[in-house]
């Protein structure tokens, strides 16, 4: 005898979106500095784009994956007469901290449409979780600078407090529970790393991809819209470019987007479709 499963066809439950890139700092920026000023002090010289390869994960990994890479763990041996260990990795998290919790400060102003997307997830009874590469210490500094903003998720939760960090899909189940959400199909990933948008996909939910303000442009705001029109629209294209690969349902500017494909996605549940 066979027995069949109902599909969920019901609204949306929550959102869980990512912090850096996401819905705060704009361009992604906090995390670059601090890794920039983290191994310029060791005398290593790390570009821009090798910082940003690993964005999404936990931050202790995230270094760990930079000492890596060929040309970085060449300069190291040469500089030290050895190659990097976990020793290296724990003093530089170490030394990491107070670097990031200094840029946090720095870079937390929410992204236009944070506070309006909130509202409009109050009003339909859709609660709204956040996750992050960030630790527990470093997002205890970030969360009042938020909540004078008057953002203030229901659910945070951080890398270090999971089994594993992404693009395990711990995080976003945690968020899940926390949020008290019946089914991991009516849950929405958030992301601006291609590492994130994994993670909610491995969660079973539907992801949505933000371009201008994340990783893959990482621009503040002013220096994007400094621009000219075609310089500008030639930076997002080639985000787009780049954060397609990584499978999410669907790709947007800046949450400032997100209402609309929330919509869509409503009505995708109510035809019975999963992510």
């Amino acid at each position: 005898m066979y027995s069949y499963t109902r599909r969920y066809t019901g609204p949306l439950q929550a959102v869980i979106m990512d912090l850096a890139g996401t819905c705060v700092d704009f361009g992604s920026l906090a995390p670059i500095r601090a890794f920039l000023d983290l191994f310029e002090a060791e005398g290593i010289e790390l570009t821009e784009a090798e910082a940003r390869e690993p964005m999404g994960t936990e931050k202790r990994e995230h270094i760990r994956r930079l000492l890596a890479m060929p040309r970085i763990r060449s300069q190291w041996q040469t500089r030290f007469s050895q190659l990097p260990d976990d020793d290296d990795i724990d003093r530089l998290y170490r030394a990491f901290l107070p670097l990031q919790t200094r840029a946090i400060v720095e870079r937390a102003a929410l992204i236009p449409g944070a506070l309006e997307l909130q509202a409009l997830l109050q009003e339909r009874g859709i609660a709204l979780g956040v996750n992050t590469g960030y630790s527990r210490e470093m997002v205890e500094v970030m969360l009042p600078h938020l909540k004078e903003q008057g953002f203030d998720p229901r659910s945070v939760v951080v890398a270090t407090e999971v089994p594993q960090g992404r693009p395990a899909p711990h995080m976003s189940l945690k968020n899940a529970i926390e949020l008290g959400v019946s089914t991991v199909q009516a849950c929405v990933k958030v992301d601006d790393t291609a590492t994130g948008i994994e993670e909610g996909l491995n969660a079973g939910m539907w992801t949505v991809a933000v371009v201008a303000s994340g990783n893959a442009v990482g621009l503040s705001e002013p220096h994007l819209e400094a621009l000219d029109k075609a310089e500008r629209a030639q930076r997002i294209a080639q985000g787009y470019r780049a954060m397609a690969p990584s499978g999410a349902h669907y790709l947007i500017d800046t949450i400032a987007d997100l209402p609309d494909v929330l919509a869509e996605i409503n009505r995708r549940l109510a035809t019975g479709e999963r992510p």
